[in-house]
């Protein structure tokens, strides 16, 4: 028994040296190549770039003849119908779907294949198909429509694939000179456009609980009172459920189990989170956002944090799976509010991902008052560039943000649903705003001051003030609703 165990441990000796000549080898003559999507390597790989807006052209409707009148007063001469060299006819039901141009005026744009061009206003169209396309994108450089390219989750991929376009030419000649024709790919050089399929400003992001009794607090056992020293001690000093639960047997011999404290929690969330998002922040100049991770059942999910730059409030928070656009767009609705014009000389703060500039773009397509301005990039660590050494200071602040909501959500190891994440982050959100000293505002006070606190002389009857609060917005949103 003891010779074959001395075998098989000699033979993992073997293995193991094998592997470490093995490995020695393969670091001394195999290259590890560079990594084609590594940007410190390779500054000039800019794949995620987020262009201009790309020029819409709408459809409306027109009128042939008065096109016919306004090209003959302008180039002083008959305009006349099309003459018909190689003996095909178009049939005489076809008329422009544009102009209504009958088929003395039609093209036959594609060899008798049933595509048709119009000799007045230039539309072109499919022989039984109405062509009523309510806009066409063309590139802002070359004047091209764009072609449809590739479909991800939230958006469609439009690209210029003229040859002869100027942004196209300008990026070419930026090319390494010794660069390969096969190597052209991991360079941005077309104009690209990314249109997003889904409206996200038509997404209700204040749904309530269909139940209006919900609001209605009854306690059975318990009292509010209680109910306050949960939140004091879960959200204030960032305790476990578990250890809330231990807090409050140990120190006011109160026999609460710890799913009762994640019930409260998530009801107190749900009913202040309305107040929360409503209240009427001072909004300066500058708006500064960020995303942190957090785990969710294990899995990587993030949190979306918009302050402002004056008041150091958090106007803006969202919770999702991932960091598109449409995660970005849905906090950046929360910290704009009901702004329909923004203050001169506005700046938007951000890190250099392309989510902020391509959520930016739909603020400015937005129908009902657009919103205009950049993100201001602040790019990694160090000021390598004179912007982010300027703007440095306010990327700091955000930080900090996140240091301060990461030393609270470390102690609950994660969490179990997006639900339980959605309501712990409100609650810490409602916390940070309005009841957690801060160092910045004199006299460490909070960031803002409710006049219904001059009768709380404690912490849980401040929580309980706002679950009335949040009681009243819930209310009031329904009645507008």
């Amino acid at each position: 028994m003891f010779s074959i165990i001395n075998c098989l441990c000699l033979y993992i000796q073997y293995l193991e040296k094998n592997i470490q000549i093995l490995l020695q080898l393969v670091i001394r003559y195999v290259p590890l190549r560079q990594m084609a999507y590594d940007e410190l390597h390779s500054p000039k790989y800019q794949k995620f770039k987020t262009d201009k807006l790309p020029t819409i052209i709408k459809f409306e409707k027109q009128d042939y003849e008065f096109l016919i009148a306004y090209y003959e007063w302008l180039d002083d001469k008959p305009f006349k119908p099309i003459k018909r060299r190689n003996g095909r006819t178009i049939p005489e039901d076809i008329v422009c779907p544009r102009c209504n141009a009958p088929h003395h005026y039609l093209y036959d744009n594609n060899g008798g294949k049933g595509e048709y061009r119009c000799k007045v206003c230039g539309q072109c169209f499919t022989s039984g198909v109405n062509a009523t396309t309510p806009l066409v994108l063309a590139c802002p450089y070359c004047g091209k429509m764009l072609q449809p390219k590739k479909e991800r989750k939230h958006f469609t991929i439009h690209k210029c694939v003229n040859s002869s376009c100027s942004y196209y030419l300008y990026n070419l000649k930026k090319l390494p000179n010794d660069l390969p024709a096969d190597q052209r790919h991991k360079y941005k050089l077309h104009y690209i456009y990314r249109e997003f399929r889904y409206n996200f400003f038509e997404m209700d992001i204040d749904s309530l609980p269909d139940d209006p009794s919900f609001f209605k607090l009854k306690f059975t056992k318990n009292s509010a009172h209680i109910m306050g020293l949960c939140l004091t001690y879960h959200v204030n000093l960032s305790l476990s459920l578990r250890k809330t639960a231990q807090a409050l047997k140990d120190i006011h011999n109160i026999n609460i189990s710890h799913t009762m404290v994640a019930n409260y929690a998530h009801t107190a969330a749900l009913v202040i989170r309305p107040f929360v998002d409503h209240f009427p922040y001072p909004r300066s100049k500058t708006f500064i956002g960020d995303e942190t991770y957090i785990k969710i059942r294990g899995f990587v999910s993030y949190v979306w944090f918009i302050m402002d730059a004056a008041s150091r409030s958090i106007i803006g928070h969202f919770v999702s799976e991932d960091r598109g656009a449409g995660s970005c767009l849905l906090a950046m609705r929360r910290a704009f509010g009901t702004l329909k014009k923004l203050p001169e000389g506005f700046r938007f703060i951000a890190d250099g991902y392309s989510t902020y500039p391509l959520a930016a773009q739909q603020f400015e397509l937005r129908e009902d008052d657009p919103l205009l301005f950049n993100i201001t990039p602040v790019i990694g660590l160090t000021n390598d560039d004179a912007v982010s050494k300027q703007f440095r200071p306010y990327k700091q602040m955000i930080e900090r943000l996140n240091r301060s909501f990461k030393a609270s959500y470390r102690v609950t190891c994660g969490f179990d649903n997006y639900y339980g994440a959605r309501y712990g982050v409100a609650l810490w959100t409602a916390y940070y705003n309005f009841l957690r000293p801060h160092s910045a505002m004199p006299g460490r006070r909070t960031l803002n001051t409710i006049p219904e606190f001059a009768f709380a002389d404690n912490m849980p009857a401040k929580w309980q003030v706002l679950i009335r609060l949040g009681q009243e917005t819930c209310l009031r949103l329904q009645q507008i609703a």
